[in-house]
């Protein structure tokens, strides 16, 4: 069988619990997910050299990293040509292209130092969100936002401001909002002597931050938390709780990361609650195993709970999907494909479930039958839509897209230094 004809006989199996595959298709194809540059170089950057800081690490050493913006762009274009959709790009400030002989520091930041960004994005068809780097830095060494060093925390300060012009700049350029997500490492290996000064000093940070002038239908600032990291163990100033009391404070956008809580939490449980509160939210998706490790994301049950709940609830243009992970074990155009085609898998399997009538059997207490109805739906023939969504939108089916990765490799990832 062809193709198209398994996705037919998988469309009829689909409408008789009342899923329309086809109107799947369409609604998946306009899910822009953002795709982090970072996971191409290793999270290096181009405006330093040196050991990432402020818990960051990403192990392994395998061959063809970016060491150049024209390699990691390259890169980036290899990884969307092997996905479905058109989606979006997830920058860091540490990614500034600076013209030769030029060189800026993060306070100094301008919209320039990322135009050839824009450029990418523009003859793409691309958005981009962005992110303050606010790690790998000698004045990150210890604190950032919330240093009682005044100097010390005033260039972080600049730093944020800088960043929200350079994402305005975007947005314009773009003609579509952009993302901006403040995280910071600040916080202690040991138990603390004070937990309210840091916290206090980051408060009162992030207020010198959104108190320039922008325009905040096209700056969208979300706030990320964590609860621990490595050298961070026993506390960090911006925890769970600090973060959303000061997104609800200040009418901002909350930011969730999967492997920024402990482990036997789950954001998938989180999300309704949020939503209920918040106009809008973000994700950043990642695996995180025994710890904030950043795995490649996988088709496992967190993510498919994750896209269920975005999905269920109506949410798909509330939450603002990205992901994040690092992996240099790898070939890093592989874990990009993995990572977002397993991504949107998940957000498929949740649009081709009839949600409506799992919730009237929830409503009724018709629990038996909820059980049932939900582990048959797992053997669907969900595989046959996603192969027919690949097909529709020009990008390889089943594993065919790693024989491109193969030859991407040799021809270009095996030929740097």
């Amino acid at each position: 069988m062809t193709t198209k004809e398994r996705y037919e006989s998988a469309k009829e199996i689909y409408a008789s619990v009342g899923v329309d595959t086809d109107k799947v298709l369409e609604t998946l194809k306009s899910v822009p997910i953002s795709m982090h540059c970072w996971q191409g170089d290793d999270v290096g950057g181009f405006d330093r050299e040196g050991a990432l800081t402020g818990g960051i690490q990403a192990t392994g050493n395998y061959p063809g990293k970016a060491s150049t913006p024209e390699e990691l762009m390259a890169d980036i274009d290899k990884a969307l040509s092997l996905i479905p959709g058109t989606h979006r790009i997830n920058v860091h400030a540490s990614y500034a292209v600076f013209e030769e002989g030029e060189w800026a520091d993060r306070d100094k930041l301008e919209p320039k130092h990322f135009k050839k960004w824009v450029e990418f994005a523009k003859e793409r068809g691309l958005g981009l969100d962005f992110n303050p780097t606010y790690f790998s830095h000698p004045k990150a060494a210890e604190y950032t936002l919330t240093s009682p060093d005044e100097d010390i925390r005033k260039f972080w300060i600049e730093h944020g401001k800088a960043c929200i012009r350079i994402s305005q700049y975007f947005a314009e350029e773009l003609g579509t909002p952009c993302l901006m997500n403040i995280w910071i490492p600040d916080g202690f290996k040991d138990v603390p002597a004070d937990r309210m000064g840091p916290r206090a000093r980051y408060k009162d940070s992030l207020d010198q931050i959104l108190g320039i002038d922008y325009d905040k239908e096209k700056v969208l600032v979300c706030l990320e938390s964590k609860v621990f990291g490595i050298g961070l163990e026993a506390y960090t100033a911006g925890s769970a709780e600090f973060t959303m009391n000061y997104v609800m404070n200040k009418g901002i956008v909350p930011l969730m990361d999967n492997g920024h809580y402990h482990p036997t939490e789950v954001v998938s449980d989180k999300i309704s609650s949020m939503l209920l509160f918040n106009d809008k939210i973000a994700l950043h998706v990642t695996r995180p195993i025994r710890w904030d490790s950043d795995h490649v994301v996988l088709l496992d049950d967190e993510t498919k709970e994750i896209a269920k709940e975005i999905v269920r609830n109506d949410a798909l243009s509330r939450v603002i999907i990205g992901l994040d992970f690092f992996d240099a074990s790898i070939n890093r155009i592989s874990a990009w494909v993995v990572g977002m085609r397993n991504m949107q898998k998940a957000l498929m399997l949740a649009m081709l479930s009839p949600s409506e009538k799992l919730k009237e059997l929830q409503d009724t207490q018709q629990f038996t039958e909820l059980m049932a109805v939900q582990e048959e739906l797992k053997c669907y023939p969900f595989g046959d839509v996603w192969n027919y969504f690949c097909e529709v939108n020009n990008v390889p089916e089943r594993a065919d897209w790693f024989k491109e990765v193969q030859r991407y490799e040799t021809e270009v990832l095996s030929k740097r230094a």
